[in-house]
């Protein structure tokens, strides 16, 4: 149980899809961690979802959402907190929120409604925590400079691979060096599609089919078979590492859609492995940025990743060549990685 001396964090979670709903499930699970480590208590005041919200200054029972959840109810049916209908920006108005945690689905058309949430948050001066790519994606200045006029931290370090701190290390970690290159492996679907072609010799269509099954695919597979999931973290690695101002229009994309078992088999024999890589490259003073399937030597670390793991390899002038890797078969890193932007930003780390 949380002491008094803790510092009270009212959250408002914006989004309860697969990531936003095992968030919330780890503000019950890490309490007494969060409580004696970092001297912080997350109280759940609002909740949004496609139903509507719930919002409760007191505070929401997180299990309670997250039960509704998996037994497939909107979390506007809470018990006397649920507000039928009510859109996720106006639930975040009448909530005493100190904290958004923003895990809205990606929309790479136009952000929303995660970046007017953000936008919301930021005017009132309330820190965001978010994993969602499109608004990072379509005004990561904008809410940058938003973030600095409020004097509101903006945090999203699994908005890039899940759990993978890869915005982490480069811009903390590599402090004072120039990176001279970025290649990620940043998809876990088509790195198992990819993954099965060559060690199964299953047709794209097969394996894609099975990574649906397996939940890890969308009904929908464009954003990633397309090379779009990507592309977009990319963009947000050379905004915040590389402070190379893009958007997607930068990025030369290419998908693994038309890749053939034959292919994958014929860079197999030469002893390559083929990967869908996110690869920014400095040419001067720029970086040239693309996606595309590429055929890797064995013995690079990103060529050993196995089919749900994601990885990424930092080339510096002055610290070397930085790799890591996480295996994420399911959200839960990518939830975790909220948590710990969570506590960056509330524990002054």
């Amino acid at each position: 149980m949380a002491s008094q001396g803790n510092r009270v964090i009212r959250v408002f979670v914006a989004g309860l899809g697969a990531v936003g709903r095992r968030f919330v499930g780890l503000m019950a699970r890490q309490e007494a961690l969060l409580a004696a480590r970092y001297g912080l208590r997350l109280v759940l005041v609002g909740a949004a979802d496609s139903s509507g919200a719930a919002v409760d200054p007191e505070g929401l029972d997180p299990l309670r959402v997250v039960a509704m959840k998996e037994a497939r109810q909107g979390v506007s049916a809470y018990p006397a907190a649920g507000r039928p209908g009510m859109h996720v920006r106006d639930a975040l108005a009448a909530s005493p929120a100190g904290l958004l945690v923003e895990a809205t689905p990606t929309n790479l058309r136009d952000g929303q409604p995660g970046l007017d949430c953000i936008r919301d948050a930021l005017a009132r001066h309330i820190p965001v925590v978010t994993a969602s790519k499109g608004p990072l994606v379509l005004a990561y200045r904008e809410l940058v400079a938003a973030a600095e006029r409020a004097g509101a931290r903006l945090a999203f370090s699994g908005a890039v691979a899940g759990g993978l701190p890869t915005v982490n290390i480069g811009r903390r970690d590599l402090a004072g060096s120039t990176v001279l290159r970025v290649e990620g492996v940043f998809n876990s679907t088509t790195n198992y599609i990819l993954t099965s072609m060559a060690e199964a010799g299953t047709s794209f269509a097969e394996a894609l089919a099975e990574a649906q099954r397996r939940g890890i695919a969308e009904a929908d597979p464009t954003l990633d078979v397309d090379g779009l999931d990507a592309a977009a973290k990319l963009v947000i690695v050379a905004n915040s590492v590389l402070a190379r101002p893009a958007v997607l229009g930068d990025v030369e994309i290419e998908g693994i859609r038309n890749v053939t078992p034959e292919q994958v088999a014929a860079v197999r024999r030469e002893g390559r492995v083929l990967k869908l890589l996110a690869l920014a490259e400095r040419a001067g003073e720029e970086y040239r940025l693309s996606v595309r399937p590429t055929a890797l030597e064995a013995e690079h670390p990103l060529a050993r990743l196995r089919p749900w793991e994601m990885g990424v390899r930092y080339v510096t002038d002055t610290m070397g060549v930085i790799y890591a890797a996480i295996d994420e078969p399911d959200p839960l890193p990518t939830a975790a990685a909220l948590l710990r932007d969570v506590i960056d930003v509330c524990a002054g780390r």
